[in-house]
């Protein structure tokens, strides 16, 4: 283990002592926010230690059996029970390192947050449209096989099917966390339905993940700062749609950022689902300004999620996908089109959990 992970764990095992002894105070126990806070804090602590003991156990065990080695030359059995123990310690120890190593990078509270999807049609056209119809089913059928349940809060159908734009919100466990890393630009080549002489065309959609604000951390929005526009929804929904100015379109005008919802046929609900879209889009732009400025000190491997970024690129006549920001191919776009994105998805946390691991060593004093 290296030595900068040894001393960020022998210094969890000094604060769990710590917590301890104030969770024994009386004041801490009368303070029922400041209580569950640092209860909290002491489950996630308590935990890390305990791996860290079992890892400290195993490296003692493993000590143990390299001096029975060299002390039981002729003694066959006890050889063998050496060896034995030596691969056992050594596989749960390089098991219980990747362990610690996740649980000591730095949390982002947003990532077991409900999301919101964007899905925007780009360059292309109508082949566009209809890869955002593609992405869209793609990504459902994802949410499917994670058992997280999705909601269309706005959509824009294009005529000859896909979507100019479509917004979803995702809810599940650690959505926002498993997602983030698809916002950017899209990228297809394949030979469109509307091709007649066959030939391959390149279109590109721009997705946009954003974590659902907590209700008690979200923006603080003035009412005075919006406008609020009703219309008369389009698309399916009969003659009540049609007579009623349902759909509510809600402008932020300090940042001239747009909401709208026209799903439901109430236009409460409308409201209110396109203030929820309006307050996660506000508090993206802030974390993206961030994001922005860190990358201006060190340009991550994953990027800032910009949809200026290109991340990622379906070549349908080879049946590739290629992720270029870590330089992931696929041979198995079909599978990957019905909702098989674990792979990918999981590479990118990975890479994630790597640029975060460097950060957390490069900080330490050497």
């Amino acid at each position: 283990m290296k030595p900068f992970l040894r001393h960020q764990l022998e210094r969890y095992a000094q604060r769990l002592e710590e917590l301890d002894f104030l969770l024994s105070r009386e004041d801490i126990m009368a303070d029922m926010d400041q209580f569950l806070k640092l209860s909290r804090e002491h489950a996630e602590v308590s935990a890390l230690t305990k791996r860290y003991a079992r890892y400290l156990e195993r490296s003692s065990d493993l000590e143990a059996a390299h001096a029975m080695l060299e002390t039981s030359s002729e003694d066959i059995d006890m050889q063998a029970m050496a060896h034995e123990e030596i691969q056992s310690a050594s596989q749960e120890m390089s098991e219980l390192e990747a362990e610690l190593q996740r649980m000591l990078l730095p949390k982002d509270p947003d990532d077991a947050r409900p999301a919101f999807l964007e899905i925007r049609a780009g360059t292309g056209g109508d082949e566009s449209a209809l890869f955002a119809g593609d992405l869209l089913r793609m990504y459902t059928k994802f949410f499917e096989r994670k058992g997280w349940r999705a909601e269309i809060m706005s959509e824009s159908a294009s005529e000859l099917g896909g979507y100019k734009e479509v917004v979803i919100r995702i809810k599940g466990d650690n959505v926002f966390g498993t997602m983030r890393f698809e916002s950017g630009g899209h990228r297809v080549q394949r030979v469109p339905t509307t091709e007649t002489q066959g030939r391959i065309h390149t279109s590109a959609c721009t997705v946009a993940v954003l974590a659902e604000p907590d209700e008690a951390q979200a923006v603080t929005i003035n009412p005075a700062d919006l406008r609020i526009d009703t219309y008369r929804a389009s698309g399916a929904g009969g003659q009540h749609i049609n007579k009623t100015d349902s759909a509510v379109r809600i402008t932020h005008i300090p940042t001239g950022i747009v909401a709208e919802c026209q799903d439901d046929r109430s236009q409460h609900r409308n409201k209110a689902k396109a203030m929820q879209v309006l307050s996660a889009r506000i508090q993206e732009k802030d974390r993206s300004e961030r994001a922005a400025k860190d990358a201006a000190l060190r340009k991550g491997l994953i990027g800032s999620g910009d949809r200026s970024d290109r991340i990622r690129t379906y070549n349908f006549p080879q049946g590739r996908l290629t992720d270029h920001r870590i330089n992931l191919t696929l041979y198995k776009l079909s599978f990957i089109m019905e909702g098989d994105l674990e792979e990918v998805t999981q590479a990118l946390q990975h890479a994630r959990q790597a640029e975060q691991l460097a950060d957390l060593e490069s900080s330490l004093p050497s």
